[in-house]
């Protein structure tokens, strides 16, 4: 079973490698952060402001492309969490058939952010985030430390 998510915040540094988005439950109060790049965090901020660029970029081209060939974006599925890594699938409609192909969640939403695609979250990854929240928070997790802060 697959939960309704919607973007809520995107965190932008421009001198980090990493980025974050968080997606929020839309009838809930579950929440969880994905790292992605850069590119895809301007992809995604710049659709969100509605700014138009003189040429299309990557994500453009392939909505263009699903569109020309008569297809439809439906929905985003983040569908597996694997070793701290996100999956996720475009669900597309042509000619009554869907189609899924398989995307990286920050490529998806780059696409689906535009046209208000909804993003669904599948309830085994919802529980994987909220189980590695709280190893986190116990302090459960492999990470190095700092010894100044023992």
């Amino acid at each position: 079973m697959a939960v309704r998510m919607e973007l809520s915040r995107i965190f932008i540094r421009e001198m980090a490698d990493m980025q974050i988005i968080e997606l929020s439950e839309v009838d809930g109060d579950r929440k969880f952060p994905i790292v992605i790049g850069l590119p895809e965090a301007f992809a995604i901020e710049r659709r969100l402001k509605g700014m138009e660029i003189p040429r299309p970029q990557t994500h453009d081209l392939l909505a263009s492309a699903i569109r020309q060939l008569g297809g439809r974006l439906r929905e985003i599925v983040i569908n597996d969490l694997r070793d701290g890594t996100f999956y996720a699938s475009l669900i597309i409609e042509q000619d009554g058939q869907e189609i899924e192909v398989d995307s990286r969640p920050s490529d998806a939403i780059a696409i689906g952010v535009a046209e208000d695609v909804p993003i669904y979250v599948a309830e085994h990854v919802l529980g994987q985030t909220e189980q590695d929240a709280a190893s986190e928070f116990n302090g459960d997790t492999d990470t190095d430390r700092d010894p100044d802060w023992d």
